[in-house]
């Protein structure tokens, strides 16, 4: 173990809110972010913002009231509040009341929808960085939307549910099915590894002979998967001129909970028609991560000491460095130093 402190919920970072396909035009969500109150709201060209859930006039959720003419209007007394989060209207002000509705005002996210998913940006004070990190994005589908998308809440905190997300051990057991592998299917691996931007990556490879699932694309298929701080997982899998991908986004709700949103993209005609057993098959394999996570709940509940091993619990080893370093360089204002080198990790699975 290496002394980190695996509470340590990451700001300063874009964080998944929702898939965009669950935000309406004229509608808004309510989410609670790292603990924090936040309502997302679409207006009706289209665009989106994000903004405190909590009126400073009487503390209700603006969630609970309506998007009129592109801002948030609060149920109770009908302040309005624009995507900056100044207020633009206070109601029960008379003509001769000397009052600047505009110097009220309620804290106001960056957001941002990138390729069919909204970001919110989780900042770690009161002042933005000057420029704002860029969002991720997937590789060879432009501004495509996502084909399917599948989300989860986990009753876990944030690093267990990461840790399960680049286990890559458990396949075997938590996995186990007809369509992918089964406990008979374990046999040696060896990957190749390397920094990437905020995280690492399994350099680029022919899948696993025991992942029979990627059979049906056809061709040469080769993959590239990559994590991100705070929790992403990007997969990139090269089937001859066609591309698909893979943007699985944690995010927490609290130091408790953590939703899991597991959005797929492909340029391959012939999948479309598949979208039903493909949804099956990603709503099954995350029912079973959180089936694990909720059975290790109920031994976290008497907190064990916890170990890590070589070579399959390498990158979670990363994953807590990665934290450490992130949160070092923000203390101390100065440029991240990626603590992971090019090595090659072999286990069974």
């Amino acid at each position: 173990m290496d002394g980190t402190d695996r509470s340590t919920l990451l700001r300063d970072l874009w964080y998944v809110a929702l898939p965009g396909r669950k935000l309406k035009p004229g509608k808004m969500v309510a989410k609670t972010m790292l603990g924090e109150p936040v309502v997302v709201a679409r207006r009706q060209d289209g665009s989106v913002f994000a903004l405190r859930d909590l009126c400073p006039h009487r503390g209700v959720p603006l969630s609970f009231g309506r998007v009129v003419d592109g801002e948030v209007e609060c149920p109770y007394h009908g302040w309005r509040f624009d995507g900056g989060g100044r207020c633009t209207l206070i109601p029960s002000l008379v003509a001769d009341q000397d009052m600047d509705a505009g110097r009220v005002g309620v804290r106001a996210y960056p957001c941002r929808e990138v390729q069919g998913n909204i970001w919110v940006f989780i900042p770690a004070g009161s002042d933005l960085p000057d420029p704002l990190p860029p969002i991720v994005e997937l590789p060879g589908i432009g501004e495509a939307s996502p084909r399917l998308v599948e989300s989860m809440t986990f009753d876990c905190a944030m690093d267990h549910a990461v840790i399960g997300l680049m286990d890559p051990a458990h396949g075997p057991f938590v996995h186990r099915s007809w369509f992918w592998r089964s406990r008979r299917s374990i046999h040696e691996k060896a990957k190749s590894f390397g920094p990437s931007e905020l995280g690492f990556r399994m350099i680029r490879h022919a899948p696993s002979k025991n992942a029979r699932a990627y059979r049906i694309l056809g061709g040469a298929v080769s993959t590239e998967i990559a994590f991100r701080l705070p929790g992403l997982r990007l997969e990139h899998v090269e089937a001859g001129r066609h591309t698909l991908c893979g943007l699985t986004a944690l995010t927490p709700v609290d130091e408790r909970t953590t939703e899991v949103h597991h959005a797929i993209y492909w340029t391959m005609p012939w999948l479309s028609p598949l979208i039903p057993a493909v949804r099956r098959i990603a709503r099954t394999f995350l029912g079973q991560d959180r089936s694990m996570v909720e059975m290790q709940a109920k031994g976290l509940a008497f907190d064990p000491p916890l170990m890590l091993i070589n070579d399959a619990d390498v990158q979670a080893k990363w994953y807590f460095r990665l934290k450490k370093e992130f949160v070092a360089s923000r203390v101390e204002q100065r440029d991240f130093v990626n603590p992971v080198k090019e090595r090659v990790l072999r286990w069974r699975s």
